[in-house]
């Protein structure tokens, strides 16, 4: 972070986001929550108590989240103000539908109806004053619910940080809504957040050589940041995952010798690609790409609090005939090794690999050249996936603003092949941070010819 003194005497501070690997994650993305009424309050989800309490949120302990983008040199920052905001927009509306009706549309994903609409995402000379987070409230005229729809840029933070902030700002609304007006010095948040990735110097190994294949060089006429849909339809498979089916993951993981993240990866993997062939033999010989997104924070000595997007997506590949063929053991050890792999060296060197790279972009575009540009693996065409985003260990249900848990936190819906979230269940709130034990929920977007019954 860099602070500075303007012309009119007032503070700027500059967080860069071209030095590590978050400005590769130019995109929004969403979440709907649904709170249910069940003590029939009037003032159920206040929406001026919301956005009051989101506002002094952002300008007092996210300050980015109520700054703008901007272009300094060939670099990306995130700029704040001591006199200016940026305040996330926040809209309300209210429907008349029955309560079974509005969960219709939650389980449906419909962000349309649910979810702020949100500019482009990427970033630009003229696209830099675009909101890093938007809320939409949706009230039922019976009063039986509210839905908090919220949209967040990715580049600003990660899932970790995303519902760390959704906890500080849970927790901060309960309080401004028990405390009186004058009380705000009082106030304060549990998890307060830092910003800013730090040199990571001292953990680079210039004798470590790495193939990074959770990126992928294209020309830059091909150059996306987002998903691309293919060509076959897909489908949204929710598989349910109970606590004693997890004992036996775990007892397996145990035996094996991995984790009993690598190891549910591992099932999923094997048989969707068993499924595959099963279903067009032909396709035995196609690659099927794995990647995993895993917070470094621990590795690189990082604040749990940090608030950023590092995440590192660590891939391998197989053609699905030999996942099909190989032991569950064997596949359950490649996905651990992947997994794992992500040492401070191996993710200091990830960073070095995109600025090297990015340096060569913009030379390129200097130049009028027709270059290559640096891609996320995972978002390039494939003909078989298995992208996967753990959140059963985040906070999702402990998001009390004073009206009770979320009954229900919809993952967005993503029509992409092979898009694997593990979610909590609401039996899964615990205290503070941690999550007791309870059952998990699996969203599995597959192409609808894998019939996964």
């Amino acid at each position: 972070m860099t602070v500075l003194e303007t012309a009119d005497g007032s503070q700027e501070a500059r967080y860069p986001i071209t030095k590590n690997i978050s400005y590769m994650y130019q995109v929004y993305c969403s979440y709907i929550m649904v709170y249910k009424n069940t003590d029939k309050r009037k003032d159920f989800m206040n929406a001026e108590l919301l956005k009051s309490s989101l506002t002094e949120l952002a300008r007092k302990y996210y300050k980015p989240v109520a700054g703008w983008f901007d272009v300094n040199g060939d670099d990306f920052d995130v700029v704040v103000r001591n006199d200016k905001f940026n305040d996330p927009p926040f809209a309300t509306q209210t429907l008349d539908m029955s309560y079974d009706n509005l969960m219709e549309q939650v389980r449906a994903s419909n962000e349309q109806l649910l979810v702020p609409n949100s500019p482009s995402p990427f970033i630009g000379p003229e696209n830099l004053e675009i909101p890093m987070i938007l809320v939409k409230m949706t009230y039922l005229e019976s009063g039986e619910a509210a839905v908090l729809g919220i949209t967040y840029h990715h580049s600003l933070m990660d899932g970790s940080a995303f519902w760390l902030f959704m906890y500080n700002w849970a927790n901060l609304c309960h309080q401004m809504a028990t405390h009186d007006e004058g009380m705000q010095s009082e106030r304060h948040i549990p998890c307060p957040p830092s910003f800013g990735v730090p040199s990571l110097s001292h953990l680079h190994d210039p004798s470590a050589k790495f193939d990074h294949t959770e990126y992928a060089l294209v020309d830059a006429s091909d150059c996306i940041r987002e998903f691309k849909l293919g060509t076959d339809s897909i489908k949204e498979n929710i598989l349910r995952i109970s606590v004693e089916e997890q004992h036996k993951v775990r007892a397996m993981a145990k035996q094996y010798g991995v984790s009993f993240t690598a190891m549910l990866c591992a099932i999923v993997w094997k048989e969707m690609s068993r499924i595959r062939v099963c279903a067009r033999p032909s396709s035995q010989t196609l690659p099927s790409l794995f990647t995993c997104a895993v917070n470094p924070r621990a590795q690189l000595g990082l604040s749990a609090f940090l608030c950023a997007s590092p995440v590192v997506n660590l891939a391998t590949s197989r053609t699905l005939g030999q996942l099909a063929e190989m032991e569950l053991e064997d596949v359950a050890k490649l996905v651990y090794q992947t997994i794992t792999k992500g040492s401070a060296a191996y993710i200091c060197s990830s960073m070095d690999f995109l600025v090297t790279h990015r340096m060569a972009e913009i030379e390129d575009e200097k130049q009028g050249r027709a270059g290559k540009k640096a891609m996320l693996a995972y978002v390039c065409p494939a003909p078989a996936k298995c992208t996967i985003s753990s959140s059963r260990n985040f906070p999702i249900y402990q998001t009390d603003f004073g009206f009770g848990s979320p009954e229900y936190v919809r993952p967005p819906y993503l029509p992409f092949d092979g898009c694997m979230r593990i979610w909590p269940t609401p039996q899964s709130r615990g205290e503070g941070l941690s999550n007791k034990e309870a059952a998990l929920e699996v969203y599995l977007s597959l192409p609808d010819y894998v019939d996964l019954s």
